[in-house]
């Protein structure tokens, strides 16, 4: 089967920022309160499952990944990009990565206790979400935990410059409602959400939804 034209767009736009992205985003997490606050639920409800195996998909240059590991989880990151992985090991190198897409996470099926998706839904367009949701339900183990985080909104757009670099490519802004009802007929369970408003590097509001998946 080929390959979307939109999944090669994106991968190469990655590879494109990756170092530039990694040293910009290096320490976000200081200055993101309700991100940390976010993760750490997460975390303490994987905890509490008892299946602290974790998967940041879509990890960029693990950023995320890492700090879920100093959470306590058994986190692993995957990203598209080959160029965010080569990064991502450098950067942190005690942790695996791998190269991989969302939409076919087949080979940890039902293992997973947990999956966080930051900010790595954007770039899928909304006809191909369900699929996505489907491929973290297989992935992850009966009430294993999703915790989602994108831009809210209901309109695409097209990246011809990003991180200091020329690129091509689209993300997408997301309805939270929306969201719930795909990851309802998906299997899970919403937990909690939360929408806030923009911070001053931000240009719309930021959504982080908290799910549960049913039993099987």
């Amino acid at each position: 089967m080929d390959e979307p034209l939109d999944v090669t767009a994106t991968r190469a736009a990655y590879d494109t920022v990756a170092a530039s992205y990694e040293e910009l985003l290096r320490d976000l997490m200081a200055e993101k309160i309700y991100d940390r606050a976010m993760l750490g639920a997460f975390a303490e409800r994987v905890h509490g499952s008892g299946n602290v195996k974790v998967l940041d998909a879509g990890c960029g240059p693990g950023r995320i990944t890492a700090h879920l590991a100093s959470l306590g989880l058994d986190a692993g990151g995957m990203d598209l990009s080959p160029g965010m992985i080569e990064v991502a090991r450098k950067a942190h190198p005690g942790i695996d990565f791998a190269v991989g897409t969302i939409e076919a996470l087949d080979g940890a099926r039902g293992s997973l206790g947990g999956i966080v998706a930051w900010y790595s839904l954007i770039h899928t367009p909304p006809a191909r979400l369900p699929g996505v949701l489907e491929s973290f339900y297989v992935a992850l183990a009966d009430g294993g935990l999703l915790l989602l985080a994108f831009q809210v909104g209901d309109a695409g757009r097209h990246i011809d410059r990003a991180y200091g670099h020329h690129v091509s490519y689209d993300a997408f802004l997301m309805n939270p409602e929306r969201v719930t009802e795909l990851l309802e007929a998906a299997g899970f369970t919403l937990e909690a959400q939360l929408v806030r408003g923009p911070d001053a590097d931000e240009k719309t509001p930021q959504a982080y939804l908290l799910a549960q998946k049913r039993g099987s």
